[in-house]
């Protein structure tokens, strides 16, 4: 027969060893609930917030403040400006100096470009021949200076006809704001450029040849009510 001191003293050894087991499991059931030796997952990212479209979108359909956040604060152009932009140095319209010069040569043709510096020095109606009527008009200096004249009548019957009242040298043909010219040298110096303005009504305008430049741009000027 076993002693019983020896049964007693394995019997302890046993109770030991099953607290010990379920100290054990305890422990590893505490760690995993933990999560510890598990890989982290990723924070599941939050929604982007809806795109909302403004008042100002919807007035002017612009499609960057359309697609704006409605968490956004206001982006940089629709953001308070502060100063008007004059004071803030912003570039000022200068208005064209060709749309306020004003040179009257008959009642019913005038030029609303001249080049700068320049003054009428003389003018008036044209001599008088039968059945032609018009206007002249000089402007500036002996070596600077702008001359138109205008008539009307029999002279103006067509192009060919008034063509060959101005003398031109090394002449080429041209258009005047559609209408049919020709330019060259004048013989007394500078340059000219004729055209008929409408039937009975021809013009031509001489510069200096300081001035050779400019004529183009004053004889694109021209205004004349009917048939302009």
């Amino acid at each position: 027969m076993i002693p019983q001191g020896r049964d007693r003293g394995r019997g302890w050894r046993a109770a030991a060893a099953a607290v010990a087991f379920a100290l054990t499991g305890l422990v590893i059931y505490t760690l995993f609930s933990s999560g510890f030796g598990r890989t982290a997952r990723p924070a599941a990212e939050a929604p982007p917030p809806l795109a909302v479209a403004t008042p100002e979108a919807r007035l002017d359909g612009n499609p960057a403040e359309a697609a704006r956040p409605a968490s956004a604060g206001p982006t940089p152009a629709s953001s308070d400006k502060g100063p008007s932009a004059a004071a803030a140095g912003a570039p000022t319209r200068v208005s064209d100096p060709r749309a306020t010069t004003l040179a009257v040569i008959s009642d019913d043709f005038w030029l609303t470009y001249l080049p700068a510096g320049l003054e009428r020095s003389g003018g008036g109606v044209i001599e008088p021949e039968p059945g032609v009527d018009g206007g002249w008009a000089r402007f500036g200096t002996a070596d600077r200076f702008v001359e138109v004249q205008v008539e009307h009548g029999i002279v103006a019957a067509d192009w060919q006809s008034y063509r060959s009242r101005v003398t031109l040298l090394d002449a080429r043909d041209t258009t005047v704001r559609g209408r049919p010219a020709a330019v060259g040298r004048h013989p007394s110096g500078g340059r000219v450029i004729v055209w008929l303005e409408r039937v009975g009504t021809g013009a031509w305008i001489r510069v200096s040849e300081s001035l050779r430049g400019e004529l183009v741009a004053v004889a694109a000027s021209v205004k004349a009510p009917v048939g302009d």
